[in-house]
C-alpha cells in the first residue's frame, strides 16, 4: 500500500470537512493525515490529505472527491515535484544533565527548537519532511516521550503557475 498526497481546494464553508471525511469513512478509505486551512482568499480552503492504497483506490478517491459540490479542484501530488512539511511538538522526560545534553544535541542536529525546559522535561519543536520527523522520533526512543502532537502534512505543487479559481454562481 503506497501513501498518496492529495491537495484539495474547497469552498470555505460549514460542513465541507465533514463531507470530505465522510466520503473516506463511508467507503472504508483511511486518512493517514489531514490538514485544512483557509487560503489567501478567505472564500476557499486548502486540504492536504495523505491516504494509502493502490492506484485503483486512488482513482476512486479522486473521482468521488470531484463529485462533491464544494470541491473546486483535486490534485494528486504523489509522484510529482511538490513541497511538503510537517511539524511535531514533543515533551521528553529529562531529569539529569546527561539526558538533557543528548536531547539538545539531537535537536541541534535536526535543526529543531527547544520550546520548553523545566526540572522534569524538555519540549521540542521540529519541522520538515515526514521521514525526518519519523527518524527524529526513532532516535528519541531511548528517552521517555511524555507527549506528542503532530500537525500532519501540508503540501503544494512546485509547478510554475497557480490554480485559477473560478467563482461559482
Amino acid at each position: 500500500m503506497r501513501k498518496h498526497t492529495i491537495s484539495v481546494l474547497v469552498e470555505n464553508k460549514f460542513g465541507v470537512l465533514a463531507r470530505v471525511a465522510g466520503l473516506f469513512s463511508g467507503r472504508g478509505y483511511n486518512i493517514c493525515s489531514l490538514t485544512v486551512n483557509q487560503t489567501h482568499n478567505p472564500k476557499f480552503s486548502q486540504m492536504t490529505i495523505v491516504t494509502s492504497g493502490d492506484e485503483a483506490v486512488l482513482e476512486q478517491i479522486n473521482k468521488q472527491l470531484n463529485k462533491l459540490v464544494d470541491v473546486i479542484s483535486v490534485n494528486d501530488l504523489t509522484g510529482s515535484d511538490f513541497i511538503e512539511s510537517e511539524m511535531v511538538l514533543l515533551k521528553i522526560k529529562a531529569t539529569d544533565f546527561e539526558q538533557r545534553s543528548k536531547i539538545i544535541q539531537l535537536v541541534e542536529i535536526f535543526k529543531g527548537k527547544i520550546a520548553l525546559v523545566n526540572s522534569e522535561e524538555i519540549g521540542i519543536e521540529i519541522h520538515g519532511h515526514a521521514e525526518k520527523i519519523d527518524n527524529f522520533i526513532d532516535l528519541l526512543s531511548e528517552f521517555e516521550i511524555l507527549e506528542t502532537a503532530r500537525s500532519g502534512r501540508v503540501a503544494i505543487s512546485r509547478n510554475i503557475g497557480s490554480i485559477q479559481i473560478q467563482e461559482r454562481k
